[in-house]
């Protein structure tokens, strides 16, 4: 009986550092920014209506479509490998993907993402970071405006790489849970102690200080270009002072 017990012991010691292996570990917290951010997170509390597209957006992005698919029709000479060819230079510009998740307080969970994952790996590190009574709840990732969800159940998104999803380099994702209690701006970000305890400042963006303004150049210029127009004072006028 003490050998089966000292046998199990060890095979939760053995499991228990796998169990750690999935925490995330390289990410950045950021804690809600302070003082005139509140009409931002007003904004970002809208009714799902409001990022609906307007007609002339969608007829905008229509015109763009058929545009981007004439321009594949009309170069004959591009083969399929050849367009191939260039669609992975681009994607090699951009071997990772920064990734900024936006709780509804304005919370925001950053990392860094091989371009080549796919929007089911910032499930797991999202779902992996909230607290445990948390992690059962669903919710979705959304970019905004106009509001594009990234489901894992859309068979159009879950098979696309981060860089096929058009999301390189970087961007902002909102996060929306299906409990609406969780969605209040009040409300903390549902977050493992583990992770808040590595919360930061969000840095205050540059500030530009306008350079007073130098002295003006016209007395320089102009005394430049009174001494040329004394070396080059014409013939006529000089034989005329002559004569005065």
């Amino acid at each position: 009986m003490e050998s089966g017990s000292t046998n199990e012991q060890s095979l939760a010691t053995q499991q228990e550092p796998i169990a750690n292996a999935t925490q995330p570990t390289d990410f950045k917290v950021w804690r809600p920014p302070r003082g005139s951010s509140t009409s931002r997170i007003a904004t970002n509390n809208l009714p799902d209506s409001y990022f609906e597209p307007t007609t002339g957006e969608i007829m905008a992005l229509q015109q763009s479509r058929t545009a981007a698919r004439e321009r594949l029709v009309d170069a004959p000479l591009r083969t399929a490998m050849i367009r191939e060819r260039e669609e992975k230079q681009k994607e090699s510009k951009y071997p990772t993907t920064t990734i900024r998740v936006k709780f509804p307080d304005q919370t925001q969970l950053e990392r860094v993402f091989p371009s080549t994952d796919k929007i089911r790996s910032v499930y797991a590190f999202v779902r992996n970071s909230l607290r445990e009574d948390v992690k059962p709840i669903k919710f979705v990732l959304y970019q905004t405006p106009p509001r594009r969800e990234l489901k894992v159940s859309d068979l159009a998104v879950r098979d696309k790489t981060l860089y096929q999803l058009q999301l390189a380099p970087s961007s902002v994702l909102m996060l929306s849970f299906l409990d609406e209690s969780l969605n209040h701006k009040d409300v903390p970000a549902p977050l493992s102690e583990a992770v808040l305890a590595l919360a930061e400042d969000l840095p205050l963006p540059p500030v530009f200080n306008e350079t007073p303004p130098s002295e003006p150049a016209s007395s320089s210029v102009g005394g430049s270009i009174a001494a040329l127009a004394e070396k080059k004072i014409p013939k006529w006028l000089k034989v005329g002072s002559r004569y005065s």
